[in-house]
Order: C-alpha cells, then sequence, then structure tokens
C-alpha cells in the first residue's frame, strides 16, 4: 500500500517476535488441578512430619536443603513470571465459551496494538486475508499495499483507529487472475475504554458481495420499474403535504411540456401544473385518521406554456392516526386525445371547464346539507375558512352559527321542490370578517342523494365597499353641515369682534366697563377656535404647508406634551431612522399630536405609557397591512398609543364624527378627533385607530411621502400677521406702536351687510376711503363708476349672483394690475382651483379683527 509522507511503514517482525505473536495467536489452553496442589502440600506435610521424628539435631540438614530448593524455584519462578514465561491465567480469557465465539465468527476480526502487529485474529480474518497459517498472518495495510483501489480506504481507516476512533469503509477488491472481485466491510475502532487496552484496536472485515450483488438486483428491478412507470401510456405524479410535486413520470413532464429535472427540487408546485383553482379540489379531501381515500378530479392542467388540458386524475390519498396526509399517488388520464371522435368525451370536458372555471362557488348538497359534489371555485373558498369549517362535509358549517337556520331552511325548501327561493345573505365561518350570498334551487330528479344546488357569491369586497362609501357619505355630509355653520358663525364673529374692537377703542382700562367688554372679545375668540376645529374637520381651513422632518418636530414638542400629560403618565419618543420628508402645516400638525396626547391622557386616569412612534411604511408595507382606503404609496407613520381604557368596538366607527364624546358633560367639546381627522385628511393622510378594550388605543396617522422634485412653490402669499401684537424696539423693552393709517380707496364687497358696515367703519377710522358693495355685480359697477380710483378690492368669496373668483376675473380682465384681498370663513384652496393659473391676490380668514384687516390692507397696498 502507498503511504502518505506522515506515515511510514511498519518494520518486519523478528522470527522471534513472530514465534511469540503465533503463540499468542494460539494459546494453549491452562487447566488448573486441585489434586496436585493437594499432593504438593500433602508432601510438605509428609517431610515435616519425618523431621520431627528424626529429631532436631538429625533434620536440621534436611530441613536447610529443603528450604534450599524450594527459595530456587521460588525464585525462578519470579524470574519467570517477570520475564512472562509464566503468566497467571484469566479465567475471563480462558472462558471455553467466549473464545470460540469470536475464533469461529462469520467476520474476520483481528486485535493490534499500537504499533500496528497483530496480537490476535481469528479464522474468518485469516481465510479473508489469504494467510496460511497463524504465522502468516499480516495487518489490514499491509495485505492491500500496493491496491490504489483500496488504499485511501485503508488509510483513513489506519488514522481513525491511531485517534481512538470508529470508522467503517466499503471496498470494492479486484479479483486476482480474472477472478470476480469482492465487495469488503472493514471497520475499526479501541478495544474499550480500559486503561490496559487503551492502544488496542480490533478490526473487523466482512465479505459484503452477495449483499451488494442483492442490492444491485433491486436496483435494476427498481430500474425497470421507473422506466416503465416514466413511459406509461398514462400521466402520473405525487404531492407531498406542502403541495409541493416530489414526483412526475416522463409522460406527464412530455404532456405539460415540463423539465424532469425541477420535478424533486422545489422547483414546481401542485399550482404550477393545474390550471385556475383545480388544486384546491385535490386539497379539499376531508381527513379520516388512518384511512386512504381516492378521489376522482376532471381539471385542466397547465403546460408550460400557458395552454390548458384537460384531464381525469385518480387521486388517492392516505391519512396517518393523527389525520395528517401523506405523500399523494395520482393517475393522470388525458381527456384531449381524440376529442373530436368521442362527442361524449367533448361533452364531459365542456362541463368540467364550466363547472369548476365559473367564478362562482357551486355545491350540490343533500337534505341535511352535506356536500355530495363541489366545484373548485367552492373548495379554494372554504379553505379560507375556519380549519372544522373547511374540512367539514356540510355546507352548514362553512357559515356562521346565527345564520345556519336560514340556510337550512332554504335547503330544505328546495328539496321538496320549492322554486324562487330567496337568496340567502349569511356571514361567512372565517377568522376575519367574511360574507356570501348564497343561491339555492332544487334537483328535479327524485330519490337522487343530491337534493339542492347551491351557489355561493363572496359579497366581502362589495359589503366593504359599501360600508367604506355610506362612512364617506356619511363624513362628507357632516363635513358640509359643520362648514356650512362655520361659514355662518365666522360672518356673525367677525361682525362681534369688529364691534367689540371699536367697545375697545372707545373705552379707557379704567372705565368700569372695560372689563366686560375684554370678557366679550376673549369668549369671541374662543368661539372663533371652535370654529376652526369644524372648518378642519370639513377640510375647509387654510392650511400653509411646508416641508418638515417629523423627528425635529416631534423633538420640540416634547416639554409641551410632558406638561400636558402631567407627572403620572410617561412619555416615550420612538424615532424611526432615516425618515423621509412630508409636506405639512407645522401647527395643525401639533394640534394633532396634542389633540391625541390630551385623549391618551384622559384614557389613563391612574396612570400609564404614552408612546409615539415613527416610522417609514414603503408601498410593499402598506400593500400586505391593507388598510381600507389607503392607496399603495411611500407614507410617514406615526403611531400614538396608551396603555389606556380601550374603546368599546361598538364606538370606534363614530370617533370622528364632531362633538360626539365619551367624557363628562364639561370636560370635551367632542371635536378633538374630528379635528385630527380633518387636519390629516387635508393634508392628503389617512389616519386608523386599533383598540382593545382595557389594554389601550393606538391612533396610526399616515402622512405621504414628500418628493423635493414634486414641490410647487405657491404664488399666494401668506396672511398677513396679527397687528393687534406688539413688537418690542431695541432701545426699549416696551412694545412701539405700529402707524395703522393709511390712504387711497378701497372697495369693500360683503354680503352681509352688518359686517360691511363695520368693516367700511373701521376703515374709514384708518384714513381710508371706502366705497360699498353688496356682491360681486355691484361691485362691477362700482368699478366702472371710478375707473383708475380703486386702489385695493376687499372682497367676500361666497356671495349671491356672482362669487369672489368670477369677480377676480372680471375685474384683472378690465385692470390686470388691482390689487385684491379675499376673506372667508373657508380655506383659500377651496376657491383658489377655481382661479385661472398665476392669479395673485392676498387672503384673510375670517373671524378677524380691526387690526388684523387693516394690517392686510396696508401690507396688500404696499407691496403687492
Amino acid at each position: 500500500m502507498t503511504t502518505t509522507p506522515d506515515h511510514s511503514p511498519l518494520p518486519d517482525p523478528t522470527p522471534a517476535q513472530e514465534t511469540n505473536r503465533g503463540a499468542d495467536r494460539e494459546p494453549v489452553g491452562r487447566s488448573g488441578s486441585i489434586v496436585l496442589v493437594l499432593l504438593v502440600a500433602g508432601a510438605i506435610v509428609a517431610a515435616a512430619v519425618g523431621f520431627m521424628v528424626l529429631g532436631k539435631s538429625q533434620a536440621q540438614p534436611y530441613i536447610l536443603g529443603l528450604l534450599a530448593v524450594l527459595a530456587m524455584v521460588g525464585l525462578f519462578g519470579l524470574f519467570a513470571f517477570a520475564a512472562g514465561l509464566i503468566r497467571i491465567a484469566d479465567r475471563a480469557v480462558d472462558n471455553p465459551i467466549m473464545r470460540p465465539i469470536a475464533d469461529h465468527a462469520f467476520d474476520g476480526l483481528a486485535v493490534t496494538d499500537s504499533r500496528g502487529y497483530v496480537i490476535y485474529s481469528n479464522i474468518a480474518y485469516r481465510t479473508l486475508t489469504g494467510a496460511t497459517s497463524a504465522q502468516d498472518v499480516r495487518p489490514v495495510e499491509r495485505v492491500f499495499i500496493g491496491n490504489p483501489d483500496v488504499s485511501e480506504a485503508v488509510f483513513r481507516l489506519l488514522k481513525a483507529s491511531r485517534e481512538g476512533k470508529r470508522l467503517q469503509e466499503e471496498v470494492r477488491v479486484a479479483g486476482a487472475d480474472g477472478a470476480p472481485g469482492r465487495w469488503l466491510r472493514m471497520r475499526v475502532r479501541p478495544l474499550d475504554g480500559n486503561k490496559k487496552n487503551a492502544r488496542l484496536s480490533v478490526w473487523s472485515i466482512a465479505d459484503i458481495t452477495r449483499d451488494r450483488e442483492r442490492q444491485e438486483d433491486v436496483f435494476q428491478e427498481l430500474q425497470h420499474a421507473i422506466e416503465y412507470l416514466d413511459h406509461a401510456p398514462c400521466g402520473f405524479f405525487s404531492v407531498d403535504p406542502k403541495n409541493e410535486l416530489v414526483y412526475v413520470n416522463a409522460t406527464l413532464a412530455n404532456w405539460l411540456d415540463h423539465d424532469l429535472a425541477e420535478i424533486g427540487s422545489g422547483g414546481l408546485k401542485l399550482g404550477d401544473i393545474v390550471a385556475g383553482d383545480g388544486a384546491a379540489l385535490l386539497t379539499s379531501i376531508v381527513p379520516a385518521p388512518g384511512e386512504v381515500k381516492t378521489e376522482v378530479f376532471d381539471v385542466d392542467l397547465k403546460m408550460r406554456n400557458g395552454r390548458t388540458m384537460p384531464a381525469r386524475l385518480y387521486h388517492k390519498l392516505a391519512f396517518g392516526a393523527d389525520g395528517a396526509p401523506g405523500a399523494s399517488r395520482t393517475l393522470v388520464i388525458s381527456l384531449a386525445r381524440n376529442e373530436r371522435a368521442d362527442p361524449q368525451r367533448t361533452a364531459d370536458v365542456r362541463f368540467m371547464r364550466f363547472f369548476d372555471h365559473t367564478p362562482m362557488a357551486i355545491a350540490t348538497v343533500d337534505k341535511a346539507g352535506v356536500i355530495v359534489r363541489a366545484n373548485a371555485r367552492y373548495a379554494k373558498l372554504a379553505q379560507g375558512l375556519k380549519p372544522g369549517s373547511a374540512s367539514s362535509a356540510s355546507i352548514l358549517d362553512a357559515v356562521h352559527e346565527r345564520d345556519r337556520p336560514a340556510l337550512a331552511a332554504s335547503i330544505a325548501m328546495a328539496a321538496e321542490g320549492h322554486g324562487d327561493i330567496a337568496p340567502v345573505d349569511a356571514s361567512l365561518d372565517s377568522a376575519s370578517e367574511r360574507w356570501g350570498e348564497f343561491f339555492v334551487t332544487g334537483v328535479s330528479e327524485p330519490g337522487d342523494a343530491e337534493a339542492a344546488i347551491v351557489y355561493l357569491l363572496e359579497t366581502t369586497d362589495k359589503r366593504s365597499l359599501e360600508s367604506q362609501f355610506a362612512q364617506s357619505q356619511k363624513m362628507q355630509a357632516v363635513g358640509q353641515l359643520a362648514g356650512g355653520i362655520a361659514h355662518d358663525f365666522n360672518n356673525v364673529l367677525s361682525a362681534i369682534m369688529m364691534a367689540n374692537d371699536f367697545l375697545l377703542n372707545a373705552h379707557k382700562p379704567t372705565d368700569p366697563s372695560f372689563q366686560d367688554i375684554m370678557q366679550i372679545k376673549q369668549n369671541a375668540t374662543r368661539a372663533a377656535t371652535l370654529v376652526r376645529q369644524l372648518l378642519a374637520f370639513s377640510r375647509r381651513q387654510t392650511l400653509r404647508p411646508q416641508v418638515l422632518h417629523l423627528g425635529d418636530s416631534l423633538s420640540d414638542l416634547t416639554m409641551l406634551l410632558r406638561r400636558l400629560i402631567g407627572e403620572k403618565v410617561k412619555l416615550d419618543l420612538v424615532h424611526g431612522r432615516d425618515l423621509w420628508p412630508v409636506k405639512v402645516d407645522v401647527s395643525q400638525f401639533e394640534q394633532v399630536i396634542v389633540n391625541l396626547a390630551v385623549n391618551a391622557r384622559d384614557a389613563m386616569p391612574d396612570g400609564g405609557k404614552l408612546t409615539v412612534r415613527t416610522a417609514n411604511v414603503s408601498t410593499q408595507d402598506v400593500e400586505r397591512l391593507s388598510y381600507k382606503g389607503m392607496p399603495a404609496a411611500d407614507y410617514v407613520k406615526i403611531e400614538v398609543g396608551d396603555t389606556g381604557t380601550g374603546i368599546p368596538a361598538d364606538l370606534v366607527d363614530k370617533i370622528f364624527e364632531p362633538f360626539f364624546s365619551t367624557k363628562e358633560v364639561g370636560k370635551g367639546t367632542g371635536l378633538g378627533l374630528s379635528t385630527v381627522y380633518g387636519i390629516v385628511k387635508q393634508t392628503g393622510g389617512f389616519v386608523y385607530v386599533e383598540s382593545e378594550l382595557g389594554k389601550g388605543t393606538s391612533f396610526l396617522i399616515f402622512l405621504p411621502r414628500h418628493y423635493p422634485e414634486k414641490d410647487v412653490v405657491s404664488e399666494i402669499p401668506a396672511a398677513a400677521p396679527d397687528a393687534a401684537k406688539p413688537q418690542q424696539t431695541p432701545a426699549a423693552g416696551k412694545p412701539a406702536a405700529q402707524d395703522m393709517t393709511g390712504q387711497g380707496t378701497i372697495l369693500l364687497v360683503e354680503d352681509e351687510e352688518g359686517l360691511r358696515g363695520l368693516n367700511a367703519r373701521g376703515l374709514r377710522s384708518r384714513g381710508y376711503n371706502v366705497i360699498e358693495a353688496a356682491n360681486g355685480v355691484e361691485a362691477l359697477e362700482a368699478l366702472e363708476e371710478n375707473q383708475g380710483g380703486v386702489d385695493l378690492v376687499v372682497s367676500d368669496v361666497v356671495m349671491p349672483e356672482m362669487d369672489g373668483p368670477t369677480l377676480l376675473t372680471s375685474m384683472r380682465s378690465r385692470n390686470p394690475d388691482i390689487k385684491v384681498i379675499f376673506v372667508s370663513g373657508y380655506a383659500e384652496d377651496a376657491f383658489a382651483k377655481s382661479l385661472p393659473e398665476n392669479q395673485q391676490f392676498a387672503f384673510l380668514p375670517k373671524p378677524f379683527s380691526l387690526s388684523q384687516l387693516v394690517a392686510a390692507v396696508k401690507e396688500t397696498m404696499a407691496g403687492q
């Protein structure tokens, strides 16, 4: 045998060693005799008695001689024992039963020491290695030296022997002089864990040629069977419980134009070769523990090129003791061959395609509702139901318990021959909310097992759309009502605030009625805040959106939120990484977060945790989340969650309605969440709520991602700042009075007579010449009468006969440079879209004070 560099050949043993090992290989059995022991003992006792008879003086020489002889025998015995010439017999080794078992074992056995010398071998080993005598025994590596087919395996075995490991190799040894070769199984292992035998190895060699021949015969027979099955005139496939194809014969692969190499490697699934919902039929068999079921299905198989082939499947499926299905055995008969020559087959194929490919689920049932036959669409629909419902043989189990009596009554009516049975709208027994409409008709053949035909059309999406539309209509109607009320209130509040300003100007702070006038102003301001909330819900308020990063904005709100929620509630802000920018009105966004934080605080009277979490949500994530009404796009999500009392399920759909509140009287206006809803919607986002009673509530806000390249710079100037707020001069820490007077002619257009009069009075008090008009028509007439004399037009937006945008268009056609301020309780976006592009105008939202009106007029006349 060729050895590796780190494994030198073993030296040849000396003749003395071979003789000793031969003696070890054929040890002579040692038999002890008690008679000999007794004879020696008797001789010694007789000598002792003889010495006593002779006397001490005469026996002394004999005693010394006997002792000398015994001492010499003992000394030579010790030397012989030390040299190994004498051994103490081991009764376990010399066991007359165990020794023959090893000597006459069928497998060749040999024991080698640490140097590789054979210290024991049985008869089978000598026969297998070709040894003619005990002295001719060689170790395994010397037997197969020079044989390239075996040398590598022997080297691995020899290495395992030196490392004290177990190893097994099977090798084929070529026969000598044309003799047939042999298969040998060679093993090596340590003798035992005993320290004495730690370096001894046990080798075994077994001739497994017959076993190999039998295996090859079986393999050949299996190959022939596979060839017969592969080239049978029918198809065959097997599918595992995961619906993965584990075997397809060549005939079926040829029909479907699939590569056999793809089969069994996870490349194909059942749905890849069965068209439509046909795969659901094969997986719809009701489990029966410990049984084997065979069902016949007519389906369309799908070819690689997308075409279909009609086929009949004999589907055999075995179930385990626990009801779990095993791998199937499915025979495939093609129905496409000679289809034209067989009209009956043509009719069967057409009916199969009509029955299985219809978009409506169909099942035939008996009088008790047990399914006799069902199409593929029903099988697929049933798989989406609860496990007990999907595996049941009764169609009643597919329906929620409360709706089963109605469906059972319809089936009973059909079985009795009734016609025109009303459809049954029922809830399906599913983990999620699903609905279906059942149409039941009778079977005309009397005595047939099929009593009725049930058609099922799932209406879940339809109901969802109807619910969304109804909710949208309701919110839109409430929004229109709220917006209309807010608009009228703005006019009233504008008049109140304007008149209040006149009163404040006419009274000094020392006047007894001054405090009452201030109280009127404070309440008017509070009323204006409520109106803004109504406008926010109706999405008609004015927004000033700007691009911002939510992480920075929320961080700026931290101190405010902590003061709002108090010490009992812990605030936790979790910012997502690399948040996308959004475009929102900063103040309105802060209002949204504050409203949600206040609601969360009120829901945790005993304290808790308020979490504000942000994250990016990609288009793929949105598709997976499937929130109703939210299109797939990139969003930034803001989640505001609490650990409070939660919201009852029957109230979740009402929380965004204005004036709806679960708080006690006087502790809330019911506009907090409606304001959130309106602001988010007007920003182009979406808001959803998830709540579990007793565990808490989470509001999920999705704001659309802002793309800088799509940003459009607005041409509309911002509303005038509040001129009533004093400005600090650098020199003195006292507010400096602004010059609110001016000159020029102003055309004031307002349909509310009282408000128009107050506004005109205020402007005249500041030095302006005011021309009043009640609507757009009068404004155009006044403009004609004062051609070139009008410096500014202050107009309402919603007016009879002619609204503000129409008036602006008409005026600009006559005087393109005329300056215009629109005042309205609605958002400027509500009417700006009806104007031609690039129209310049200023906007002042109602309600406003006299100082705000005068400041807007002065700024517009100076800069527009």
